[in-house]
């Protein structure tokens, strides 16, 4: 699995992460990536400084277009993709965890959509990710509350996915988010890289042009070394 950090200063984080998507991108022999931050926080969102110096709507719409588009993409790469949510994931790094297939978040763990209490609404995408994670009325409470998720909230909300034992100073929080990775991540890249993307149009074309997609992708696999070697090995499914 590939890494990324989260929490450095907000602008270079933004810089950085889409940099790392362009490389992802790329990368034909993954399987997963795992976004984490540094230092026991996951990302606690913009300083206030941050949120000054791009006051104006013109490039405050700007700053969301190209993040839109970087956790877009993030979310679309052909790779399984899992939030290691240690401390706390506020503001813009709550939307963050939303751009990612699974949250799984360390017994302290904290999940914060704090944008009410700054005058705003998530502007990342983090809205509309979170209705389709989580159902309307619970993207509702928790952007309106700007309630804090903390692991047995998250588990009954179904924003996370599992809760590790362990706590965000341990430094062993990565171990575990492996382990529980690696389940999902046997077997040959091609044949992972075809289950998210059959997964990815399933969630976000209409049906007809998913079916077709998932015709397409199929076609990628169908006669390829890992069906083959599945056939020469396994003549019935246990």
């Amino acid at each position: 699995a590939s890494m990324f950090n989260a929490s450095h200063s907000y602008s270079s984080m933004m810089l950085e992460l889409e940099q790392r998507v362009r490389e992802l991108e790329t990368w034909t022999e993954g399987k997963a990536v795992i976004v984490q931050g540094a230092a026991g926080t996951f990302c606690s969102g913009s300083d206030l400084n941050a949120v000054r110096a791009i006051a104006n709507p013109h490039d405050g719409m700007k700053m969301c277009e190209f993040m839109q588009n970087t956790l877009t993409r993030l979310l679309r790469l052909p790779l399984i993709s899992v939030a290691l949510v240690e401390g706390r994931a506020l503001g813009g790094g709550a939307e963050l965890t939303t751009a990612c297939d699974f949250r799984l978040m360390t017994s302290d763990g904290v999940i914060q959509f704090v944008h009410k209490h700054m005058g705003l609404v998530p502007g990342w995408g983090g809205a509309a990710r979170l209705v389709r994670i989580v159902g309307s009325q619970n993207a509702l409470k928790l952007l309106s509350g700007a309630k804090k998720v903390d692991p047995d909230f998250g588990k009954q909300m179904g924003l996370v996915d599992e809760v590790l034992h362990c706590s965000s100073g341990e430094g062993n929080a990565l171990a575990h988010a492996e382990q529980w990775l690696s389940p999902f991540i046997k077997g040959p890249a091609p044949v992972i890289q075809a289950v998210k993307r059959v997964v990815v149009s399933g969630r976000e074309l209409p049906l007809d042009e998913a079916l077709q997609t998932e015709r397409s992708v199929f076609g990628t696999v169908w006669g390829g070394p890992a069906n083959l070697e599945a056939l020469a090995l396994k003549p019935k499914h246990k």
